[in-house]
């Protein structure tokens, strides 16, 4: 898609956002499958069911804007998932598995993270303030995961320690 103005590019960036949220979804949803730990299978489910009102909140911003997502081609979570399978089949012990997981799972959501960022300023500058309002929500949501993933991190190295 050539883009010939900043709305242009704002519609093409909360596309790529909401194929995005989308895609790492569905990798959460690999991540918890994998995840043998009740507790990070737990934190894992509570950000899936929290990707699909993320999911509603961006089909409301299109919504608002007037415009239906276009198509994106972007590669990123493919590479992602690849390899993270590949990584993670090198590690043996089941404790590191689960702090690699929590790890990735961070990580994807520091990536939307600057992604929310970007477009909260989009949005003011193409005068759609709601708009910024409802990926600023997006974003808290995003900062809750990776605090309280962060926390289970802490907890299990506490253990480990105190062990």
């Amino acid at each position: 898609m050539a883009v010939t103005d900043p709305k242009e590019l704002f519609v093409l960036m909360l596309s790529d956002l909401r194929h995005g949220t989308e895609r790492s979804n569905k990798i959460l949803q690999e991540l918890s499958e994998i995840a043998q730990d009740p507790e990070v299978v737990e934190a894992l489910q509570a950000r899936i069911f929290m990707s699909g009102h993320t999911l509603n909140t961006l089909d409301e911003c299109f919504k608002i804007i007037g415009e239906k997502p276009v198509k994106v081609t972007g590669r990123l979570h493919e590479v992602f998932v690849e390899d993270f399978k590949r990584e993670l089949a090198e590690i043996k012990s089941p404790e590191a598995k689960r702090l690699f997981i929590l790890a990735k799972a961070i990580r994807l959501a520091h990536f939307r993270m600057g992604e929310y960022a970007a477009l909260i300023a989009a949005a003011d500058m193409t005068g759609h303030p709601g708009v910024g309002a409802l990926l600023e929500s997006c974003l808290a949501d995003k900062l809750t995961f990776v605090e309280r993933a962060r926390r289970l991190i802490t907890s299990r190295v506490h253990q480990r320690v105190a062990a």
